[in-house]
This record gives structure tokens, sequence and C-alpha cells, in this order.
């Protein structure tokens, strides 16, 4: 038997056609060109400096530290080396870019958006029973029970229990709106009344409200999101053209197709 077999150009791209694959291929082909074409408008160019950094960075990040472990990895992505290197030099211009257009817009936006990065770190037990979680509040609050106690008791999950239901360190937006409410308005550490949500009825633990700074990593995350939602709406307003054809026959087959 032949182990050899062959795969062409044709037939990946017809595959991506099936798996509907292709619209976000286009999409991503589209959000290049414009990069593209806004570095060209803004004389934004990358030096051999900024290639070489961010080449090292991310051999560093598919650890590839031998000059084989490279070869291999452009072997594995169907890459040569001018490839590679333009791949490293979208990478930068992407992140020149946005820096471009951004960067002097991330104080205002910080400041104008400041609850949205307020943080919480909470615990908290989900039951079906509005009367038994106002019940376990009140016990909690007059020192009757521990809110500890509780989650050893009416946590099913056994991993979450042994944490005592610790939710780990949320931002405002990673709560329901109904719980973000009540949980940024506790005086922490504190317990705050059960909330009813098509979930449940929260019992939360407001162990601490973490005022937000504007630290680099948090900088660098509101640049790369104020020029993703740009990107999007550069998207949606153009026009984009391609050559694809659906290889549909006739209508008829179009109907036959469409109808259940």
């Amino acid at each position: 038997m032949d182990n050899l077999l062959s795969i062409s150009p044709q037939e990946v791209i017809h595959h991506l056609k099936m798996s509907c694959q292709i619209p976000q291929v286009i999409e991503d082909i589209a959000i290049q060109k414009i990069i593209i074409d806004t570095a060209n408008s803004a004389a934004i160019t990358v030096t051999e400096d900024e290639l070489q950094q961010e080449g090292d960075r991310l051999r560093f990040a598919k650890k590839l530290v031998k000059a084989s472990d490279t070869w291999a990895w452009l072997k594995t992505h169907h890459l040569n080396l001018d490839e590679f290197e333009k791949l490293v030099r979208n990478k930068v211009l992407s992140e020149k870019v946005a820096h471009y257009l951004f960067a002097n817009k991330v104080e205002s936006f910080f400041y104008q958006n400041r609850l949205d990065f307020m943080a919480a770190a909470t615990y908290q037990v989900v039951l079906d029973d509005y009367d038994l979680a106002l019940e376990l509040f009140y016990a909690v609050q007059e020192d009757e029970l521990t809110y500890p106690e509780i989650a050893r008791e009416y946590i099913p999950d056994s991993q979450l229990r042994l944490r005592g239901g610790y939710q780990g360190i949320q931002k405002r937006t990673d709560f329901r709106p109904e719980v973000a409410a009540a949980v940024f308005a506790a005086n922490s550490p504190e317990i705050i009344k059960p909330i009813v949500t098509s979930k449940g009825v929260y019992l939360i633990w407001v162990e601490e409200i973490i005022q937000p700074e504007l630290t680099e990593e948090l900088h660098e995350q509101i640049i790369t999101d104020l020029f993703d939602d740009w990107l999007q709406q550069q998207i949606q307003q153009m026009e984009i053209a391609t050559s694809f054809d659906s290889n549909i026959d006739s209508q008829s087959s179009t109907d036959s197709l469409m109808q259940a």
C-alpha cells in the first residue's frame, strides 16, 4: 500500500468551505489588509531589531529552543523562512498600529469605565430555596454559623466544596448583572442577602473589593480591546468581494435543500 497521501491546495480550500470556515478565513485576511493599509497611511514600519525581538518571543512561546525545533515547526505549519518572517512582521505591525491608534486613549477610557474594571474576591453557594438561603444569611450575621460551614454543607461539587465556594478574583463584567450590583455595594468582608436569579438563589460572601489600577498589563489589554472593536467596525462598514463559487447548479437544487 502506498504510504504517500497527496493533498492539493484546492482540496484544502474545499475542506475549509465544507467545514464552514471560509467566513472566518476571509475576515482574518480582510483584517490583515486593513492593518497593512493603515500602517502604510501612517508610515508605520517594522525595524530589523523589532523583527528579531518578536521572532525570539515567538520561538520562546513555542519552545523552539534549537534550530532543528524551529525547522520542524516550520515544516509542520508548511512555512518557509520568508513566510515566517512575514508572519512575525505582521504581528509587530498589528501591535504598532494598535498603539498608534489607541495608546493615547487608554487613560480616558479607563477612567470613564472605571467601574467595569473593579474586581471582587468572593465565595458563593447556590441554593434552590430562598427561605433556606435567608435563614442561613441571618445565621451567619448572628454568629450562629460561619460561611465555611454553609459551604461544606450545601455545595455538592467536591472540588468547589474543598475551596469553600471560592470563585477567585472576578471583574464586574464576570458576574450576572443582578449579582454584580449587590457584590460591589458590599462593605467587605461580609455576607450579602440572598440574590434570586434564573440559575438559583445565590448566597455570597464578599471577601474583598479590589479597586482598579491602570497597570501596564491592563494598559495593553485596553489597547487590544479597543483595537479589536475598531477592526470589527471596519469590517462591518465594508463590502468584501471574493471569487468563491457556491457550485449550486440551479435554484431548484437550492429549494430542495432548504425545504425540510
